[in-house]
């Protein structure tokens, strides 16, 4: 068996139980609902859905998007009684700068709790990121949905997140 093949064993199987089957903390009030970019896979509705059951009264949503994403500015114009949204793009457009506006709407808004929306196998390494930035408690839940990535998919999520978690331990605290 090849070095290389070794590796890309190592990583698959070293992500699929540090990434895919990371932990999950369950859903619970909290201050606010932060809902990280990516990709619109339905994070975005499903906060919605969790602020009209009462989980928070204040939802975020990371726009990493731009200004024309015809359905940002929808999800940004949401109106209802029960909660306020508020749309922020995150400078630097990563997870470190979504953390960071956190912090900032925290510390104005006296906010000692999140819920943070995102993909599965990014919980990790944004509970890292977020309490490297964020002092207060940090509730870590996925977006529900399945993902149908090959092989090649996957190790490449893996990797992409091994290197982003050796990149936030260089950057240290926010």
């Amino acid at each position: 068996m090849s070095v290389l093949a070794m590796v890309i064993g190592g990583v698959g199987i070293a992500g699929y139980f540090v990434y895919t089957k990371s932990h999950v903390d369950p859903v619970k009030p909290v201050d606010a609902i932060i809902v990280l970019g990516g990709e619109h896979d339905g994070r975005e509705e499903y906060a919605i859905g969790l602020a009209r059951r009462g989980v928070s009264k204040n939802l975020v949503l990371s726009n990493a998007y731009g200004t024309g994403d015809k359905k940002m500015v929808a999800l940004c114009a949401t109106k209802d009684p029960r909660f306020t949204v508020t749309c922020i793009p995150p400078i630097p457009a990563t997870t470190r700068g979504e953390a960071q506006f956190t912090r900032d709407l925290a510390e104005r808004n006296g906010w000692s709790s999140i819920l943070v929306i995102t993909w599965r196998y990014h919980l990790p390494r944004a509970r890292y990121i977020f309490s490297q930035c964020f002092d207060g408690e940090i509730v870590m839940h996925p977006v529900p949905r399945d993902y149908n990535f090959s092989l090649a998919e996957w190790e490449y999520a893996y990797l992409y997140q091994t290197v982003g978690f050796a990149k936030a331990f260089l950057q240290g605290r926010c």
